[in-house]
């Protein structure tokens, strides 16, 4: 066999009896009528189970199917539309589990893996390279995402919720969306920002998150750039549109811009922005720094909460 194939196939061996298909039902009429299907992870030993908030939206029952075919009832335990992630609860315990791995340690380029349950079709496998990260994703429906891993594993429906893996079999990524109509973009939400989405919702019940209303996505800052300004940064985030009406849009941050530095705290990420616009944000005035054409800038901000 060759080393390709027994990479990928070693990698499935490491999660395969974690992921799960998910089959939603709405009840009418005291009748189960299935309302859509899609994927998901055990990613604790109790049960606790990673999928996207759309696959369980509007959801009057959900069931899940393991790899060896045992079916079992879901509850929800917390859901994040903004973020499109929701956590599931089975009961009882001895489950295989996935391991979730550090998205900050991805490059570009690498190999990444996609399991789910496409049309159906329980267990299938994908495979491609990461074409970036830190990503900002707006849906069909007009939901901006943030921090989405882009990748041309090919998915389809049904995959929503489920792992986009790393050789090691360790989780990147909930795999989330494809653009209709394109070939090779795909997207996962990045792992990092799911776990702290989960712990806040296992510890609050919901998320509470300051905005600034810029859609962003993850880039390199040029090394004649860092030495001229002094940056530790090796990377920020660009400003690649800003909202009308948006605290983005009062403190002139405008599309270009390069975020590295908010509140003191230096950005290299999407994760790292996400983390400190905490509720204890909203609503005091803050400093950004920004690189603008070559030039370091500070602005101020006020972050409001973010609608729900």
């Amino acid at each position: 066999m060759d080393e390709f194939s027994k990479i990928i196939i070693n990698a499935i061996d490491h999660i395969k009896n974690a992921v799960v298909k998910i089959d939603v039902y709405r009840l009418q009429n005291n009748r189960k009528m299935p309302a859509g299907t899609g994927s998901g992870f055990v990613f604790s030993g109790d049960g606790l189970v990673f999928t996207n908030a759309h696959v369980i939206a509007n959801a009057g029952l959900i069931r899940i199917t393991l790899l060896d075919g045992t079916e079992l009832e879901a509850n929800i335990t917390g859901k994040d539309p903004d973020s499109d992630i929701a956590l599931l609860k089975v009961h009882g315990d001895g489950y295989s589990i996935a391991t979730l791995g550090d998205s900050q340690q991805l490059q570009i380029g690498q190999l990444l893996i996609a399991i789910g349950n496409p049309l159906g079709y329980q267990h299938s496998v994908s495979a491609g390279i990461l074409s970036g990260v830190g990503r900002t994703l707006r849906t069909a429906g007009g939901q901006v995402i943030e921090n989405v891993l882009q990748t041309d594993a090919s998915l389809n429906p049904g995959n929503s919720g489920g792992p986009l893996i790393n050789t090691s079999g360790e989780v990147v990524g909930i795999n989330t969306a494809i653009i209709g109509g394109a070939q090779g973009l795909s997207f996962a939400i990045d792992i990092n920002m799911a776990k702290e989405i989960a712990r806040q919702l296992m510890q609050y019940g919901k998320v509470t998150r300051a905005y600034l209303g810029v859609m962003i996505q993850e880039v390199e800052i040029h090394p004649r750039l860092r030495q001229f300004h002094h940056l530790a940064n090796t990377k920020g985030l660009l400003v690649s549109g800003v909202n009308d009406n948006s605290p983005a849009k009062i403190a002139q941050l405008a599309e270009g811009d390069i975020i590295i530095e908010f509140d003191d705290q230096m950005i290299t990420g999407s994760p790292g922005l996400f983390r400190v616009l905490t509720a204890e944000k909203i609503n005091k005035p803050l400093k950004i720094k920004v690189l603008r054409k070559g030039a370091l800038m500070e602005l101020e901000i006020i972050p409001v909460e973010k609608a729900s």
